[in-house]
């Protein structure tokens, strides 16, 4: 199966919005990664609902939100109203998980998990046939551009054997510090999805950063 790329909108120029979604929708690009953060749960704050709305219209590919917010169950119908495919909370944000996960399920949307740099992957053991993505963060939450954490391979490895030994099919998503230098070692530990926000964004042809991106995790 094609690794996939998903750029992450966070990194995008704000005042040319538009033409940065029309960009990765003519790209080879998989699917549009959207941050929301709210100021409590991360030291920093993104967008909001109006700003998404505004993407969706735009966006021709899957639209992966990944929520760092405090009690993110309170808006699980209202993303799933703004055309959210994928919805991702973060486990040290849910006190029920499990339940924040069938919510979203009914909801019609597929179920993520986001970890923290600290978290360890075996406390998604329990709930791995219920989740459809883990979004391992490779930096500390809240800001683009950070160096990646050198630690995520191991954890990738890890969560891999979970996944196996569940007979579960969640897909793996890498987010924090992903360039063309560990894309595919990443892809090698077990990785089948790449968040990239800085490197493609700040970079001089981001639709040709976008395909070496994809051709690199794919060869």
């Amino acid at each position: 199966m094609s690794k996939l790329i998903a750029p992450s909108i966070l990194a995008a120029d704000f005042a040319n919005l538009q033409r940065d979604i029309e960009m990765v929708n003519n790209s080879e690009a998989d699917w549009f990664h959207i941050d929301i953060m709210d100021g409590v749960f991360v030291p920093n704050i993104s967008f909001g609902m109006p700003v998404l709305e505004a993407i969706n219209r735009h966006a021709g590919k899957v639209i992966d939100v990944h929520l760092m917010i405090t009690q993110p169950e309170r808006y699980i119908e209202t993303f799933a109203a703004l055309g959210t495919d994928n919805l991702t909370v973060h486990y040290e944000a849910c006190t029920h998980l499990h339940r924040t996960l069938q919510a979203i399920k009914n909801a019609n949307m597929r179920t993520g998990v986001a970890l923290n740099p600290h978290t360890n992957v075996s406390l998604l053991e329990d709930v791995i046939t219920e989740i459809d993505l883990v979004c391992i963060m490779s930096v500390n939450p809240g800001f683009g551009g950070q160096s990646f954490i050198e630690n995520t391979y191991k954890k990738i490895r890890q969560l891999k054997e979970i996944i196996l030994d569940n007979n579960a099919t969640t897909q793996i998503q890498i987010d924090g510090g992903v360039t063309d230098k560990n894309a595919k070692q990443l892809i090698d530990a077990g990785a089948d999805v790449l968040v990239a926000g800085s490197y493609v964004f700040k970079s001089a042809n981001p639709s040709e950063t976008i395909k070496h991106l994809k051709e690199t995790a794919n060869a």
